[in-house]
């Protein structure tokens, strides 16, 4: 019954969040959609963390102080993540395919680092935490991501508009497979 009610939280405090519901005559720019998710989604993370944990006394005061610390060293890699689609955004439909390159290299390295990270604090979690709370934490913390990812992607300019420019000429045809 928690689990059936936490993911019910979860679902609508996403749905709440869903780009859908806006008017359609209203464009938000890249900046704006990522600053909104992310305040909309650190303020509700907090609450939606203790709903779905549902933490006693004891793994509260355990999980917080190191929650708090993830957090922060997690907000540093969505910085430099949000950089990238920033500049994506700014660039598009223009991109040159050092400029992609580049992009997706950053993305890569973002990812990279958010999952050594999470590998860390997996670690410290499972220090002071049963296994099953620290699994269960980083399965509703993947959730929340995806939701938010969701939220941004929806905002980009779709992969089907981008034109591929060759080296030294002008909009060519993509290449063929």
């Amino acid at each position: 019954m928690m689990k059936n009610s936490a993911l019910l939280i979860v679902t609508f405090a996403m749905l709440a969040f869903c780009p859908f519901g806006r008017a359609q005559d209203q464009e938000p720019t890249i900046d704006s959609t990522i600053a909104v998710v992310r305040a909309n989604m650190q303020a509700d993370r907090t609450s939606l963390i203790t709903t779905g944990m549902n933490f006693n006394d004891k793994e509260g005061a355990a999980f917080w102080p190191i929650y708090q610390q993830y957090e922060y060293e997690r907000s540093r890699v969505d910085d430099r993540r949000a950089a990238v689609i920033k500049q994506y955004a700014q660039k598009y439909p223009n991109l040159t395919n050092a400029e992609a390159k580049a992009m997706g290299d950053q993305m890569l390295d973002c990812e990279s680092r958010l999952a050594e990270l999470k590998k860390k604090y997996y670690k410290k979690f499972n220090k002071v935490l049963p296994a099953l709370t620290v699994a269960k934490f980083f399965q509703l913390d993947r959730r929340v991501d995806l939701m938010m990812d969701l939220q941004v992607e929806s905002t980009l300019p779709p992969l089907g508009q981008a034109q591929y420019t060759a080296p030294g000429s002008s909009v060519a045809e993509l290449p063929q497979q």
